[in-house]
């Protein structure tokens, strides 16, 4: 069988075919690969150079790599924060002829970090309840979307910063079903194996001296659960109101997006005595504050630090003379807004060096720069401005933070 790659983008194969597919992957000469961390999986996987794209390499049956390839892409049309599928090659030979396995190519999600590497140095518990609350989040996400992921573990996820949280992403789909919607069954199930996974994970990670002593790795496991059902009982409960307090309804809808979500779709029912209106989100969308943010500014971020540039955009916007809500002589919002892209957001990005900012993007380096101007306006009792809290960030801080793996504050 002649080789086939099945790709995404019509780019993908002319790059993908320079590299040695001849070859078992665990062979791959050092000059194809790139030195970045990678988690613990079932299969052979390696990071490697397509031209300017780092990919990650997968080695598995055709059957499974072609499953989880569509899979892949049908939670990116989804919206789910998923690593990007970009192909499946086939009929691979090696030297002598014998038939090698297929691979699975998906891009390198930038920034992220497998959860072993965040365990080289011992991970404060603070910071640990911070990747349940990330990993909660998708598990919701991929639920509402009628996805089982079927092995919901930290080594399925990579993790990448958000503003002082996290965000995290699925890795491995190849357990996964897609339904048109999920029964509590199949939910719990989820939930069950996300418990014995990450309970068993832990308890690998206290056994070789890597996990923070006061963690109790069963009770990490079990938090899991307690942090999912929370936040699916905010985003999907039915709430019950007198009749004539329509904004109890707005409330609840203000108290979604503050988590994050948005109300696509609800249904609004009165009671047959017209006494009660009975509410309940029936479409609920994450990506509230990212949604805001690009639709302003065109910045594409994290939901975290959507939140976050937001709440500096608007005080900024507030010091402008041509700012007047409400005036329609006044400046839009998206006047203002790409102003402040242009003269504040981008210019302190700028001032970071490119060679201290390590794989932070742009939106994290602002966040950093705002809560490093938070920290000496508090020491000094007054604000110190954006250009000195740059200066004093790129001289004292970005030289220590990238060595150490953990953010010094928390």
């Amino acid at each position: 069988m002649a080789l086939q790659i099945s790709a995404t983008n019509p780019e993908h194969p002319a790059l993908l075919l320079e590299l040695p597919w001849g070859t078992p992957l665990e062979e791959w000469p050092e000059e194809y690969l790139v030195p970045l961390p990678r988690g613990i999986s079932r299969h052979v996987v390696r990071y490697a150079r397509a031209g300017e794209e780092t990919v990650a390499v997968k080695e598995l049956a055709e059957r499974p790599a072609l499953r989880e390839y569509e899979l892949l892409r049908d939670l990116d049309r989804l919206g789910i924060p998923a690593v990007d599928a970009l192909a499946v090659v086939t009929g691979r030979t090696g030297g002598a002829g014998e038939p090698l396995e297929p691979v699975l190519i998906t891009r390198h999600l930038g920034g992220s970090m497998p959860y072993r590497s965040m365990f080289e140095t011992t991970m404060r518990p603070a910071t640990m309840h911070r990747l349940m609350d990330a990993l909660a989040v998708l598990l919701v996400r991929l639920h509402l979307a009628g996805f089982a992921w079927g092995d919901c573990s930290l080594s399925n996820t990579l993790f990448r910063r958000d503003a002082g949280a996290f965000a995290a992403y699925l890795v491995d789909a190849e357990t996964g079903e897609l339904h048109r919607r999920l029964s509590d069954g199949q939910r719990e199930y989820d939930l069950d194996l996300a418990r014995v996974n990450i309970s068993g994970e832990l308890l690998d990670l206290e056994a070789s001296g890597a996990l923070h002593p006061s963690v109790d790795p069963v009770g990490f496991g079990a938090e899991i659960c307690a942090r999912y059902r929370g936040l699916w009982q905010e985003l999907t409960r039915t709430s019950v109101y007198p009749a004539g307090k329509h904004h109890y309804i707005e409330r609840r809808i203000r108290r979604l997006n503050d988590l994050g979500f948005d109300v696509a779709e609800m249904q609004i029912e009165s009671s047959p005595t017209g006494d009660t209106v009975t509410f309940v989100p029936k479409v609920v969308d994450a990506g509230h504050h990212q949604r805001q943010l690009l639709r302003l500014t065109g910045l594409d971020t994290e939901e975290n630090q959507a939140r976050r540039l937001l709440t500096d955009l608007e005080s900024w916007m507030a010091t402008q003379e041509d700012y007047a809500p409400g005036d329609p002589h006044a400046a839009r919002p998206e006047v203002l807004a790409h102003r402040w892209v242009r003269e504040v957001f981008r210019p302190t990005v700028r001032a970071v060096p490119r060679e201290l900012r390590g794989d932070m993007d742009p939106a994290e380096l602002y966040h950093q720069v705002l809560e490093h101007r938070w920290y000496l306006s508090e020491r000094a009792q007054h604000d110190i401005g954006l250009d000195t809290a740059v200066r004093d960030y790129v001289d004292n801080i970005l030289p220590t933070a990238r060595r150490a793996p953990e953010p010094a504050r928390d």
